[in-house]
């Protein structure tokens, strides 16, 4: 098929498109370019914010089962030395007065460790936040 029987050839149509038509489908065409792109970098800026939570994250996770395994260790270490020394009183009063400073010592040490527990929990929250709040920073801007 071609030339006049070619139902899309110009020769058939028999009229051209008005001027105005052709600038709204042409202003039209450009708006849909520019969404499209704006809706790309809007997609990627999100998904390099999603990356980075979750890196953020991962890190954070494994900074805080590393504090955890460190007092771990160390309240495995005090309560291991504590019955060591405890076998070696030689009187009830002496074994109280062990057990007692062992207790008062290890609730002193449980609080501090919560304590850095949760300001570690903290940190690693905020800088998990860090990039989506920098990524929606930059697509919801403050009415003014």
């Amino acid at each position: 098929m071609t030339g006049a029987t070619d139902p899309f050839s110009a020769s058939i149509i028999p009229f051209e498109v008005p001027e105005q038509m052709r600038a709204f489908a042409e202003k039209g065409v450009s708006q849909a370019r520019e969404s499209y792109a704006k809706f790309k970098d809007a997609a990627e800026s999100h998904n390099g914010a999603v990356e980075a939570v979750f890196t953020t994250a991962s890190k954070g996770a494994s900074e805080y089962t590393a504090k955890l395994m460190e007092f771990m260790k160390a309240n495995t270490t005090a309560h291991l030395d504590f019955a060591q020394e405890l076998l070696g009183v030689k009187s009830p009063s002496e074994a109280l007065e062990l057990w007692t400073g062992h207790t008062r010592t290890q609730l002193e040490t449980f609080q501090t460790q919560a304590k850095e527990l949760v300001e570690l929990g903290q940190r690693v929250a905020n800088e998990t936040a860090e990039p989506i709040k920098a990524n929606a920073s930059k697509f919801y801007k403050p009415a003014a």
